[in-house]
């Protein structure tokens, strides 16, 4: 038995009997280069969470987002946002519906809580060289949610149609629930404005897993890619031309991609693994280009799960609060048993 398919088999049968959870991986990370420490009277472990109360401001400057803060956000050089209050901050999100400040916020405290225990959650994959070559690779990085320690790993493109990167809201909130799982997760912060840039950014980012894959305590196998609207557009272009297309290392394509409420329909036979969803009433999105999409996929031989709501509209993210609701759970279980 390969060493992939047993990790995948192992995966499956605790799907089966459902004792995933989430794991303390203690201090085997590479060194914290971008949390520093506290200052004041926070100390690592008492960093204070966030409320809905609390403006967007807060988060920025939260002492656990200490150097990466505004990549959190929606919106690169936006100011007026910072004033937002996170109860309200579906208003920074115009492209995504039913945004759920519980859930971004509760997403939030996780992180704080990976920073408290000591762990590196934000990870720059381009070097000083690429940055000074392309200042706009400045603002790209990787937010890290850890599942358990070797398991594979999946890379979330948030939408927001390449204006902004919606990670608020179907960013962490999924990859919190896929590291609940077991599962290792990495939210994609990409060069918002160019489709081509996000997608060479997606690239940079699954090399430089792979790369790091023994450090970061990921497996290189059997790893997939989520997206959502314009980041589902990022994942087809990996899925259908691979990485090095875009400049990434020559690499396997993904064992199962995710691609939720997106127009695009780029479809090949060695298409991996694909789940899709969408809504009836997406005003964005068609329902009937994604009905063809899937058609053409499973006539050219591609599994493929396909999740069509009712009432759930355009960027729904984890679907809470509308006929969506479970559907990454549901698409997690996808991935784990197409990945060997």
């Amino acid at each position: 038995m390969s060493g992939c398919y047993a990790t995948v088999l192992l995966f499956m049968v605790a799907f089966t009997v459902g004792i995933f959870s989430s794991y303390a991986i203690g201090n085997q990370n590479v060194p914290d280069h971008h949390n520093g420490g506290a200052t004041g009277v926070n100390t690592p472990s008492n960093y204070l969470h966030v409320t809905t109360g609390d403006s967007v401001r807060s988060v920025v400057e939260h002492p656990a987002f200490r150097g990466f803060g505004e990549y959190l956000l929606p919106w690169d050089n936006r100011p007026q946002q910072l004033d937002a209050i996170l109860g309200d901050v579906g208003s920074l999100l115009p492209y995504h519906s039913h945004v759920n400040p519980d859930i971004v916020v509760g997403a939030l405290n996780h992180m704080i809580d990976e920073v408290a225990s000591g762990r590196e959650i934000f990870y720059d994959f381009y070097n000083e060289r690429q940055k000074r070559q392309d200042p706009g690779k400045h603002s790209a990085g990787l937010f890290f949610f850890r599942g358990e320690p070797g398991a594979p790993f999946a890379v979330i493109c948030p939408g927001g149609g390449f204006s902004y990167v919606g990670s608020l809201h179907e960013g962490f909130p999924h990859a919190v629930e896929i590291s609940k799982n077991g599962l290792n997760a990495f939210v994609l912060k990409y060069r918002a404005g160019s489709g081509l840039k996000a997608s060479e950014d997606l690239a940079a980012a699954i090399s430089f897993i792979v790369d790091q894959a023994d450090t970061l305590g990921v497996s290189k196998e059997g790893y997939s890619l989520w997206g959502s609207s314009a980041g589902a557009r990022m994942v087809g272009d990996i899925a259908l031309n691979g990485t090095a297309y875009y400049g990434g290392r020559d690499l396997p394509k993904p064992g199962a991609v995710i691609i939720a409420y997106t127009g695009h329909s780029i479809y090949s036979p060695g298409f991996p693994p694909t789940f899709i969803t969408v809504s009836a009433d997406d005003p964005i999105a068609s329902a009937s280009v994604v009905d063809r999409r899937v058609h053409n996929l499973k006539d050219a031989g591609v599994t493929v799960k396909y999740h069509r709501f009712k009432h759930a509209g355009h960027g729904f993210g984890t679907g809470v609060g509308t006929d969506a609701a479970g559907w990454v759970n549901d698409a997690i279980r996808f991935w784990i048993n197409n990945s060997n």
